[in-house]
């Protein structure tokens, strides 16, 4: 094991799998693609915590918009500890909403999280609309959407609607 696998806890796929994970977490709020590039977050802040500074727990693969936005403060979801989305998507109004029979402290967090880091801006519809658009244009297939913008593939499963019902609602033509 070379160093640096060894000073992170783990071999490489073992850490490429955690990044991956992470990764998916934010990019299913489908962040604009001019939002600077990705940075690592340190998601319990150095200035609260200098001792995770260097902790691969507490990295998290975000673009630099999202990360000066979350910057110190602690009132948003981890995404890396999440493992059924407190996120529901809206159609045909694209908009992230809170996911029903959940928690209060976790709803409290979500709806945090999506004031905090402007997840329903327009630029996030707009991001997700051209999502959506390419896929009922079948310009995007739905591996392609599994693949860039997973959040919305799972939302499609979840909500259990075809390209056809999608287009309806979306009022798109095929």
């Amino acid at each position: 094991m070379r160093g640096a696998d060894r000073a992170v806890g783990g071999g490489k796929r073992e850490r490429t799998a955690q990044i991956d994970r992470v990764a998916l977490a934010y990019t299913c709020h489908y962040i604009p693609k001019d939002t600077g590039s990705d940075t690592v977050e340190h998601f319990t802040p150095k200035s609260v915590n200098p001792a995770l500074a260097y902790e691969w727990s507490n990295f998290r693969l975000v673009c630099g918009r999202l990360n000066g936005r979350k910057g110190d403060h602690q009132d948003v979801l981890d995404p890396a500890s999440i493992t059924a989305s407190p996120f529901q998507i809206d159609f045909p109004s694209l908009q992230l909403k809170i996911s029903e029979n959940l928690n209060k402290d976790i709803i409290d967090l979500a709806e945090s999280t999506i004031v905090r880091l402007k997840l329903n801006e327009e630029r996030c519809i707009e991001s997700r609309q051209e999502y959506v658009e390419n896929y009922c244009n079948d310009i995007v297939s739905l591996a392609g959407l599994q693949r860039y913008a997973p959040f919305l593939y799972y939302e499609l499963n979840r909500q259990d609607l075809s390209k056809d019902e999608l287009r309806k609602i979306m009022s798109y033509s095929s």
